[in-house]
């Protein structure tokens, strides 16, 4: 699922690929993945603009034209690809952007759980207020502040998009793992050094996953281990690793770094 780091590759994708270069045409052959705007509409609202700079926040893409900005979401399965415009497109290309330069811009996405919209429609820009600070840019201050006074369990308030825009289910677990935390630790019990260390490890772990375009799989790293068979050894002590359904989401944690205060 892409979660921050996946979508900061994304958008060095969009900038390598289409920053500078005229939007020639639109092909949407799926609208299925158009939110609040007709193929015919987001065509004639592109075409002959350029791409600008984009900019992400959190888990979404702002693909700026000088006009119209398009907002991309990539749910579960949604990827760029950068192409060739003469390239047989995929089966799960729902969007293709044809640029100056004969290239291609495609919005792939096999499950269609979000997709597009552009940014004066009523649905994205309330979608876009509701996002917290990003994760990775976050001040440790306001990252305090998101924290305070929240009464739910550690996973779910770090996932809330609300609180802090970016964070997936891999980044969560990875983060309450290095920082010795357990998901279902109450948010409004940690200390002041353990929002510090939460806070350090956040932006450590965010900064490795972003220079490598996902959360990696690293034998050192507990999300290295979450898709060996039966229960894994946790990297650091050895103890078998828990899995559990925590805020709705299959959680992986370590019994003793990551003790239970409730037990």
């Amino acid at each position: 699922m892409p979660e921050l780091p996946d979508v900061e590759g994304f958008r060095r994708v969009l900038a390598d690929c289409a920053q500078g270069r005229t939007i020639r045409r639109v092909e949407v052959r799926d609208a299925g993945v158009l939110h609040g705007v007709s193929a015919r509409r987001l065509s004639s609202d592109l075409e002959g603009r350029k791409f600008t700079e984009p900019e992400r926040h959190g888990k979404w893409l702002l693909a700026h034209t000088g006009g119209p900005t398009l907002l991309l979401h990539f749910g579960m399965t949604g990827r760029l690809v950068c192409t060739a415009a003469d390239d047989e497109p995929h089966r799960h290309d729902r969007v293709l952007f044809t640029l100056g330069g004969e290239r291609q811009l495609r919005y792939r996405d096999q499950r269609k759980l979000k997709g597009l919209w552009l940014a004066d429609d009523p649905e994205a820009a309330r979608l876009l207020d509701e996002q917290g600070p990003d994760a990775q840019t976050v001040s440790r201050a306001d990252f305090d502040a998101a924290l305070t006074g929240r009464r739910g369990r550690l996973k779910a308030v770090l996932t809330d998009q609300s609180v802090c825009a970016g964070l997936g289910n891999l980044l969560a677990d990875e983060i309450l793992w290095q920082s010795r935390l357990h998901p279902s630790r109450p948010t409004g019990s940690l200390t002041d050094d353990e929002r510090a260390t939460l806070y350090r490890t956040m932006r450590r772990v965010l900064r490795t996953s972003v220079e490598a375009e996902c959360v990696p799989p690293r034998d050192n790293w507990l999300t290295g281990h979450r898709d060996d068979p039966g229960q894994a050894p946790c990297p650091r002590c050895g103890t078998r690793l828990r899995s559990a359904r925590v805020a709705g989401r299959t959680t992986l944690w370590c019994p003793h770094c990551q003790p239970d205060p409730a037990s």
